[in-house]
């Protein structure tokens, strides 16, 4: 593991990030997150990248574009039903092992909830945990990542995959997942993760109807009061399938595309996009606008 920070302040006066080779400056650029699910099952597009060539093969193609790549084995998509660490890691950690040998300088992340999971994957050649439900489904994730000493992405979701969409309700959706966010900060660091580590993901689609996602997207800078990163994934969700009458996930794209542009203009550090290179060029433009 090759991490480490800067205290060069920046305009938003967080620690930059140094993994592998790259140094993640807060507030300088957009950084993209490309997706990659190795799930039968996911939202819009399960089963695509499952086997090792093809998993590599979309890999190459994102690599122009991309400053982190996702990892996930385990669908959170709404009704997503749980499968267990042994399958999950069945699932991850050839995938990861190859792509570490394939791009050795590549920042990974893995998108999971188990710490078992998350611990086989940081041996075999992640980087940072991504933890849909910060920390909350796993009591030993949190001291994990405090023992590693490993960034993690903590977002914001009410219930769980398979239930959050049922009736997801709020008094203020924005004070409510800022609250839960800077609480999970809160035990982040309790259990020993730096400051510096974490960053928050107020979970857009997690628990929340097309008007509680409005609402956060519109108020976007207020979650920068927090002081961490901030990850948006906005890419292909069903809230842009709704306003633009696009049912199917995989015709979300230009939706997609105004909705990252809005999340910049909000102060979003990272976006985790599905189609990297045709939102590269649109996340320059909303930089040089906005930043």
């Amino acid at each position: 593991m090759n991490l480490s920070t800067s205290k060069t302040a920046n305009s938003n006066k967080l620690a930059n990030w140094k993994i592998r080779d790259r140094e993640f400056i807060w507030g300088d650029r957009t950084y993209l997150m490309g997706v990659l699910n190795l799930t039968p099952d996911s939202f819009s597009d399960g089963g695509q990248f499952n086997s090792r060539d093809a998993a590599l093969e979309q890999v190459a193609q994102m690599l122009p574009y991309i400053d982190i790549l996702d990892i996930g084995g385990e669908s959170t998509r709404p009704n997503a039903q749980p499968v267990s660490a042994d399958e999950e890691c069945d699932r991850i950690l050839p995938i990861i092992q190859a792509i570490r040998e394939t791009y050795p300088n590549l920042p990974i992340s893995v998108d999971t909830a188990k710490a078992t999971v998350a611990k086989a994957a940081i041996a075999a050649g992640a980087n940072m945990l991504n933890d849909v439900s910060a920390g909350r489904f796993d009591p030993e994730m949190l001291p994990l990542a405090g023992k590693l000493q490993v960034p993690i992405f903590l977002m914001h979701m009410q219930g769980e995959p398979r239930t959050m969409q049922e009736n997801p309700h709020y008094r203020d959706v924005v004070q409510d997942v800022k609250k839960f966010l800077n609480d999970a900060i809160l035990v982040a660091k309790a259990c020993g993760i730096p400051k510096h580590l974490i960053a928050i993901d107020p979970g857009i689609g997690f628990g929340k109807t097309l008007d509680h996602n409005l609402k956060i997207l519109k108020n976007l800078r207020s979650f920068k009061e927090i002081s961490a990163p901030l990850l948006l994934g906005v890419s292909r969700k069903s809230f842009i399938g709704k306003i633009c009458d696009r049912p199917d996930p995989r015709d979300r794209l230009y939706g997609t595309i105004a909705a990252c542009s809005a999340c910049i203009a909000g102060g979003a550090d990272i976006l985790r996009v599905h189609d990297p290179k045709e939102i590269f060029d649109a996340c320059r433009i909303s930089d040089a606008i906005y930043r």
